[in-house]
């Protein structure tokens, strides 16, 4: 089995049936996605992907708040997908929100879509469960039309809070294959220098979440 399936078929195993609930429960701790959402601000007619889309949550979000965006969303479970394919339905946005299949670290926007580069792309707590993390941020950043923006907002390090807290918050997160990056803003930096684009990075409630931006010229 490749690498690609084998990650696809553990994701599946995860998620075929807390794809039911996942909206439910992850509304307490996905913390920064509203925020993110705040600040993508795409173009008029822009387009808009999100990579890591599970159930679509914060593409129906996204196309609520910015009524003439093109959204797109990939995601490597097909459990994942099958909820965001039914919500999107339900929501009435099969015309304005498009899902694929797709490996966050080697996707062809172009075959699966028809659009090679976005106004935006975003990440929302997708990075911590990708293991080629990295190799997903400079894809994604491949994505990225000139001019236009990649959003990242995912766990902190929790560096402000409590001992406690933050040994017990990745220990219960290791359960779901879930793993902060530490490095998530050195890792962006990079990407922004050598794309000759402009960093924001940040922390949220007190390290619980990191947020950048990178803006390309």
């Amino acid at each position: 089995m490749s690498t690609v399936s084998a990650n696809a078929s553990m994701m599946d195993g995860i998620y075929r049936h807390q794809r039911h609930i996942y909206d439910l429960t992850r509304r307490y701790y996905l913390l920064g996605r509203n925020d993110l959402i705040a600040a993508l601000n795409p173009p008029a007619g822009g387009t808009v992907l999100e990579i890591g889309c599970g159930t679509a949550r914060n593409l129906i979000l996204t196309a609520d708040r910015y009524r003439d965006a093109k959204l797109h969303g990939i995601d490597i479970s097909t459990e994942m997908l099958k909820s965001a394919d039914a919500t999107v339905a339900k929501n009435g946005l099969s015309g304005r929100i498009r899902l694929a299949q797709g490996d966050a670290t080697r996707f062809d926007a172009g075959a699966l879509f028809g659009v090679a580069q976005f106004d935006r792309v975003f990440f929302s707590y997708s990075l911590s469960m990708i293991p080629g993390w990295e190799a997903a941020l400079q894809q994604a950043m491949q994505a990225v039309a000139p001019g236009g923006q990649l959003h990242v907002v995912d766990f902190g390090q929790q560096t402000a809070l409590p001992g406690w807290f933050g040994k017990g918050l990745k220990a219960w997160l290791a359960r779901f294959h879930v793993t902060p990056r530490a490095n998530l803003g050195d890792a962006m930096a990079t990407i922004a220098a050598d794309h000759h684009g402009e960093l924001r990075f940040s922390t949220l409630y007190r390290d619980y979440a990191r947020i950048g931006v990178i803006r390309l010229p």
